[in-house]
């Protein structure tokens, strides 16, 4: 254990996998995560943190931009979430409001999702769906990886279509990847 500012630094974790391995054992007061590290993405674990140790506060410090990305953040629930782009200080300053059961979320990072244009929120399977497009699957390989019907993966990709106004396969795959909307890293 590493004493740093009145703050005990129980464990670090190199992936994904091993900071919920971490959480699991040590059911710290604070997670300190970054949304892309290797095996689970930053939503994931926070919601392996949730599941196992539900205590404890998560505080996200990343370099995403993606409005998209950012709102899922927000969606599952974490309870401080701060850009690696500004100045650590709006973080060291929130952290005893977050210890104490608030919630903070940075300004620039409040203001690149209200900058952003409205979107219907996508159901998980409109997301599976989505990633399994993005790797370049058709809609027989998505039916059989995801067990469902080449109609409804017809209707999926239909809807995410509407609901994110593109109107091609190129279209919807820019503006996923531009938007945050897919996690390259998850894994179904």
């Amino acid at each position: 254990m590493i004493e740093e500012d009145g703050i005990a630094v129980l464990a670090e974790a190199a992936n994904g996998i091993e900071a919920v391995a971490a959480v699991r054992r040590l059911r710290p007061h604070l997670v300190l995560l970054d949304v892309q590290m290797p095996f689970a993405g930053g939503v994931e674990v926070a919601l392996e943190v949730r599941r196992w140790s539900p205590q404890t506060r998560i505080v996200v410090l990343t370099g995403i931009t993606a409005p998209g990305k950012l709102a899922e953040l927000i969606e599952v629930g974490v309870d401080g979430l701060f850009s690696k782009a500004t100045d650590n200080a709006g973080l060291y300053a929130a952290l005893p409001k977050i210890l104490r059961g608030g919630r903070v979320i940075a300004p620039d990072i409040v203001a690149a999702i209200e900058a952003a244009p409205e979107q219907s929120l996508l159901s998980s399977r409109e997301r599976q769906v989505l990633n399994l497009i993005v790797m370049g699957q058709s809609n027989k390989e998505i039916s059989a990886v995801l067990g469902i019907s080449i109609k409804t993966v017809d209707r999926h990709r239909t809807n995410l279509m509407r609901k994110l106004g593109v109107h091609s396969v190129a279209q919807l795959i820019s503006l996923a990847l531009r938007q945050g909307l897919i996690d390259p890293a998850s894994e179904l």
